[in-house]
């Protein structure tokens, strides 16, 4: 019986799944952003509407980031008291309890471009 030639064209998948784990991750960051959101302490939310996602797609990395002049220093200042709900390490909590998610996250977005 003679085997079946299986062929593909290359650079185009690997630009599919390219701009695939581009979505994933913003699609991650976002929701990290989103879980951190409901944590960040807040006094007039300035704080919290300076958050932002955002992915380098060159490097298939993603972030998100605070932009205050205090949102490193609320973040890691572990002995201010804050409202119910709202904490220090609020980004990093987050990150790190949203780990399995966007995982899951970037892996539907890479099995649609496959």
């Amino acid at each position: 019986m003679p085997r079946a030639r299986l062929t593909f064209n290359g650079p185009q998948i690997t630009a599919a799944v390219r701009e695939a784990a581009g979505q994933g991750l913003f699609l991650g960051a976002e929701l990290v952003l989103g879980v951190s959101n409901e944590r960040v302490p807040l006094d007039e939310a300035a704080l919290q509407r300076s958050g932002t996602a955002s992915v380098d797609e060159g490097a298939l990395r993603a972030a998100v980031s605070y932009d205050t002049p205090y949102a490193a220093r609320q973040h890691e200042e572990l002995t201010w008291r804050h409202a119910p709900g709202r904490r220090a390490k609020y980004l990093e909590s987050a990150l790190n309890d949203s780990a399995q998610d966007v995982r899951d996250v970037i892996a539907a977005q890479l099995r649609r471009a496959l």
